[in-house]
């Protein structure tokens, strides 16, 4: 009796566990999401998002020969930015969103700022505590193509709303 089991059950078994398998890739496959590091969400929107919630007004918007020289990045591998400081260099704020052209680049970019964090933090800690408090408080997030830096008092609000407005897209 066993054997007739495992005959019929063996010869069933197989299709079953491959209709299993292509149900399950098909629901992945169409379950609605962005592919790793794509988001339906741009840059634009992003700042925009992130400038209803947060006052950016003290800060102003930057071009791209700035982000290359704040951050030594190349052409190639920014997709697209914004990126607002503060209008004096003795404040540190800073907010800048980076779409990369792939999550590798992302990295790179995450390098990139990191560099930056650490020439602020050397330029405000015996100059300005109150300014070095806030880079040593800064926000560095990156979501597949995307990173976020923020130096503010409001960078965890702002951390907040750039995985929110990922996730969502």
């Amino acid at each position: 009796m066993v054997s007739l089991f495992a005959k019929a059950n063996g010869k069933r078994l197989i299709p079953l566990l491959v209709i299993a398998v292509l149900f399950a890739a098909v629901m992945i496959g169409c379950s609605g999401k962005p592919a790793e590091g794509r988001s339906d969400v741009t840059v634009a929107e992003l700042a925009e998002r992130l400038k209803q919630a947060v006052k950016l007004d003290e800060l102003k918007q930057r071009d791209k020969e700035t982000l290359q020289r704040l951050y030594h990045l190349r052409g190639d591998e920014v997709e697209d930015f914004v990126l607002y400081t503060a209008v004096s260099n003795v404040k540190a704020d800073e907010v800048a969103v980076i779409q990369a052209k792939d999550a590798a680049q992302a990295e790179r970019v995450k390098q990139q700022v990191s560099k930056r964090i650490d020439a602020q933090t050397v330029k405000f800690k015996d100059y300005r505590p109150e300014e070095y408090a806030l880079v040593q408080k800064h926000v560095l997030k990156s979501e597949g193509r995307f990173v976020l830096f923020a130096v503010s008092k409001a960078a965890d609000r702002l951390e907040q709303l750039f995985i929110e407005a990922l996730r969502r897209s």
